[in-house]
């Protein structure tokens, strides 16, 4: 009897540590967690500016810098694969002009909305593993979403929104009345809570709102439906949801630098740049006070909160990387089936009814923009084999606008490159392996 106690306290006490050692990487993130520290993994940190430079990228890259100087932006970072291979990666001007520093392929930049291509793909896992249907309702007694926090809502019409009517931006809110993801103090005025608000809240106040249309009636551009999503996939995974990509998808790559960004500078990452906006601008509310004036650029936006919806930053190597696995081409695999990313990509009815991806052209171009102030992204999957992304760290006086002239730009400067190098700078990335208090779960 005794010898059976004992087995017994051995077996409680090591079911004891071993949630415990679990539960100390995912509760006191910025004191633990990898990302948050100083010995952030640097997986792009062997590539170098001078590695891309190969015949024929000499008018590629002055169409780029004409560009950059044009529109007075400090810095920039490109990165080109050609199937599957990482074929090009280079910084351009300042990282942080003030320093100095220049752009290098190591640098990581605000993604903004490339933010919600990580979040969808994230979402058509979950499918693909059974998970959730993108017919599913979110909300309501039988919604995916039926925890007692969110079944207080105004408009019964609420009850019909499903998990694809967030994908595609048809869940019936607008932004007539404003974008909640960027109205941290209304929505903690009507919630009677504390700021900074968190994502719950927001979501909370959407709640207590008409909505706008009839779900899948009508297309409008909504921050509010990616964060939604993401308070899906903690709630079907039990996780985090920078955790769960980090560890469900993004690592398995090999993606290490990428994660969610904050809203100071003094919170920036180890290697993020430093972001600039239009002169002159005038200062606002902070997102975390209700009487501190701060640049938009630094503490208006509140960029954790984003989250989901825009909140991600990495490099433009890293995002490629995650690229080159949703692409649909043969020349390397994919982490989703043919049939999810045709179902992503496919433009029936429209362009405004592929997920994660803002545009296509119908031939098998396909694109994703992001704009925050003081950054701004666009990345494209061509039908040629080509993929490619360029990050900016500067608002310019076109602001959202300057994605047109980006794409021309970018479109004019690659096409001056005849032949692509065979090598592949992705070889170049020495993972180090993560401590073993990191990893919770093999593949």
């Amino acid at each position: 009897m005794k010898k059976l106690k004992f087995i017994i306290v051995q077996f409680v006490l090591i079911l004891v540590l071993f949630f415990w050692d679990i539960g100390s990487i995912f509760s006191d993130r910025k004191a633990s967690h990898p990302v948050q520290s100083n010995e952030l993994n640097h997986r792009s940190g062997s590539i170098q500016n001078n590695m891309s430079s190969f015949k024929g990228t000499d008018r590629m890259e002055k169409t780029i810098s004409d560009f950059l100087k044009r529109y007075k932006i400090k810095g920039a970072s490109v990165a080109v694969t050609k199937e599957g291979r990482l074929v090009y990666a280079k910084g351009f001007g300042y990282a942080n002009e003030e320093s100095e520093e220049l752009v290098d392929p190591n640098h990581v930049f605000r993604l903004a909305s490339v933010s919600k291509l990580v979040t969808s793909i994230a979402v058509m896992r979950l499918e693909e593993e059974g998970k959730l249907s993108l017919d599913e309702k979110v909300f309501g007694p039988e919604g995916i979403l039926n925890d007692s926090l969110y079944l207080k809502y105004r408009d019964p019409r609420i009850e019909s929104i499903t998990v694809r009517h967030l994908l595609v931006h048809r869940a019936g809110w607008s932004r007539y009345y404003g974008d909640p993801m960027f109205m941290p103090h209304v929505v903690a005025r009507n919630m009677h809570v504390e700021l900074p608000v968190k994502s719950e809240d927001v979501i909370r106040y959407a709640l207590t709102r008409k909505l706008n249309y009839k779900p899948g009636t009508r297309y409008s551009y909504s921050n509010l439906g990616y964060s939604i999503l993401g308070e899906i996939i903690e709630k079907l995974t039990g996780m985090d949801y920078e955790d769960y990509v980090q560890l469900s998808l993004l690592q398995p790559l090999g993606i290490w630098d990428m994660q969610i960004g904050q809203g100071y500078y003094e919170e920036k990452a180890p290697r993020e740049v430093k972001y600039y906006e239009i002169s002159g601008n005038k200062k606002v509310l902070a997102f975390d006070s209700r009487n501190e004036y701060v640049p938009r650029v630094y503490g208006g936006n509140d960029i954790a909160l984003l989250g989901a919806a825009g909140g991600w930053i990495g490099s433009p190597a890293e995002m490629l990387r995650l690229g080159v696995a949703i692409d649909g081409f043969n020349s390397s695999p994919d982490i989703l089936l043919p049939e999810t990313i045709e179902k992503m990509t496919k433009n029936k009815g429209g362009r405004y009814n592929m997920i994660g991806w803002k545009g296509t052209d119908g031939s098998g171009t396909w694109w994703r923009t992001g704009t925050l102030t003081g950054s701004s992204a666009l990345m494209v999957r061509q039908e040629n084999g080509l993929n490619w992304i360029i990050v900016m760290n500067t608002t310019t006086w076109k602001r959202s606008r300057i994605h047109s002239e980006t794409s021309r730009t970018m479109f004019r400067a690659l096409s001056t490159v005849k032949e692509w190098p065979e090598y592949d700078l992705f070889d170049y990335q020495k993972p180090v392996e993560l401590p073993s208090m990191y990893l919770t779960r093999t593949y």
